[in-house]
């Protein structure tokens, strides 16, 4: 399975390349700023056949073809484009995501940026890569000196969670707060050390069932807001090197009281 998720991940990554700052088909989903393009369907058909031409009896959850269920235990979650507004605005931080769950667990991972040419990979078990180098997320134990990653719901005003309350509260205590534009890239980031922890709201499996992996692999802690067990199939998700978690926690879950 390592290498058709390596071929799908590359050669979707070729489609993406040579799409980028040229003119093609934009359309909206479900709101206004939820972006979906030609090339988001074009890099999602290449990852699909390739998977499919090597295990058809495998199932598939991807962000615009949905769920394509097969009576087996492996499921392959699909972001063709993780970043579409940024792609579409020629912003090259986004990527091609894919994770592989075998019975419930992720397993195998991908998240590559083929415009910067990152290529993060991760095997349960078996640590995290970028571009085949080991990777650790950061010994930075200090809040007040960490650096933070978020992304934002589309319903952000009407959001239980209150989002742009909980960033406020990040940025009243001075920790500078970044926001790439792509959860599964955020998750790199932080598994590779740039950033020490990442919270966003409201996520689907496929933008983080890779980077969760990547993530865990890399030494860093994942949980829900609650501090309980993560699931990809959770909507919130808070990723830390672990040293700052609870910090976190106390911060977001303040607002929600």
């Amino acid at each position: 399975m390592k290498d058709t998720l390596h071929k799908a991940s590359m050669e979707a990554g070729k489609i993406i390349k040579e799409y980028f700052e040229t003119k093609f088909q934009i359309e909206s989903k479900d709101v206004i700023s939820n972006l979906v393009t030609e090339v988001d369907k074009k890099s999602e058909a290449i990852i699909i056949g390739i998977i499919r031409s090597e295990f058809p009896e495998h199932s598939i959850l991807s962000e615009e073809i949905g769920s394509l269920d097969a009576d087996s235990d492996v499921k392959w979650i699909i972001d063709p484009i993780d970043g579409t507004i940024n792609y579409a605005h020629s912003i090259p931080l986004c990527c091609v995501s894919i994770g592989v769950e075998k019975k419930g667990e992720i397993i195998l991972g991908v998240v590559y940026n083929p415009l910067s040419g990152e290529y993060f990979f991760a095997e349960k078990g078996k640590g995290a890569f970028l571009n085949d180098k080991k990777i650790s997320v950061s010994q930075e134990d200090n809040f007040g000196k960490s650096l933070l990653v978020t992304g934002f719901p589309y319903d952000t005003s009407n959001n239980p969670h209150k989002p742009v309350t909980v960033f406020a509260e990040f940025v009243n205590k001075d920790i500078p707060v970044r926001r790439l534009g792509s959860a599964a890239l955020d998750l790199c980031w932080t598994a590779c050390g740039r950033f020490d922890g990442f919270w966003e709201y409201n996520l689907n499996p496929w933008d983080v069932a890779a980077g969760y992996l990547i993530m865990t692999e890399a030494g860093g802690l994942v949980t829900d807001f609650a501090n309980e067990k993560y699931s990809v199939y959770k909507k919130e998700i808070l990723a830390t090197n672990g040293l700052i978690h609870n910090d976190m926690l106390n911060v977001i879950q303040k607002v929600k009281q």
